[in-house]
């Protein structure tokens, strides 16, 4: 997750308007189908391009059971795609449930080990960090849908220049936020659902970051997409060109460190 600031993030009116529409609503809403957009194939974070009111979606920390199961499914109600960018030590802990989230046609790529702010540890720790979560999500999924993809996120968004130079020259595609909703402050779903699509609306389209680990993402889900879809946006599937993280070169712990960090 993303470090939080010591603000705190209030509108009002925006969240009253949503919570009267989600009131409204059944849990699943059925959905029309215009949600679904493209498929966008990426080899690099340099092609991650969207078009006005296009969204990715991705979650991360997870998986966790009785969280993501039920993102999986509003999900699958609305016909989108998302980018699951997984913990090593979760998806050890939960293989079953990772192998879920790649069969049911979602994009898995990791997110550290152990959810290490890589900004704090040698430059070696942190390559080591990065491989190991690699190596344990890509274990649990087992080759399960595509596998694991090329996508790394670095936890808390912290990362150095020399890391993500190392990323960016191994042919990771480095996944960085342009929404993040901050699901991981103790507030209500609508508050949640509502910063978020104010931020949204302010920048037109973007990556949004969420966490499968926390139940008011789960309950604010639904409405969100319903809205989402209601205000004219489309779900993008980011999927990588190469298949995998075999066909490139591998992050590993061998990896030749300079002095300092």
């Amino acid at each position: 997750m993303a470090s939080p600031n010591l603000m705190s993030y209030h509108d009002g009116g925006a969240e009253l308007r949503l919570a009267a529409n989600m009131s409204s609503m059944p849990h699943h809403l059925p959905s029309t189908g215009a949600l679904a957009g493209r498929t966008l194939a990426v080899a690099s974070t340099s092609e991650i391009i969207l078009r006005p009111r296009e969204v990715i979606l991705t979650f991360d920390d997870g998986p966790r059971a009785g969280k993501t199961p039920a993102i999986l499914d509003t999900l699958e109600e609305y016909g989108v795609k998302a980018t699951f960018l997984m913990l090593g030590s979760a998806a050890k802990a939960n293989p079953k449930l990772a192998r879920e989230v790649a069969e049911r046609g979602h994009t898995v790529g990791s997110h550290t080990y152990d959810h290490v702010d890589l900004n704090t540890v040698s430059r070696q720790e942190a390559l080591d960090e990065i491989a190991r979560g690699e190596e344990a999500v890509s274990d649990a999924l087992g080759g399960a849908g595509q596998g694991l993809s090329p996508f790394f996120r670095f936890p808390y968004l912290s990362q150095t220049g020399f890391l993500r130079t190392s990323m960016l020259s191994g042919n990771i595609v480095v996944l960085d936020v342009d929404i993040d909703s901050k699901d991981y402050y103790k507030d209500s779903p609508e508050t949640v659902a509502a910063r978020t699509l104010d931020r949204l609306d302010a920048r037109g389209s973007g990556i949004i970051l969420f966490h499968d680990i926390h139940q008011r993402t789960v309950d604010m889900l639904p409405g969100f997409l319903a809205e989402l879809e209601a205000r004219g946006y489309s779900v993008v599937r980011l999927a990588p060109k190469n298949q995998g993280i075999f066909d490139r070169d591998v992050i590993t712990a061998q990896a030749h460190v300079f002095e300092g960090r």
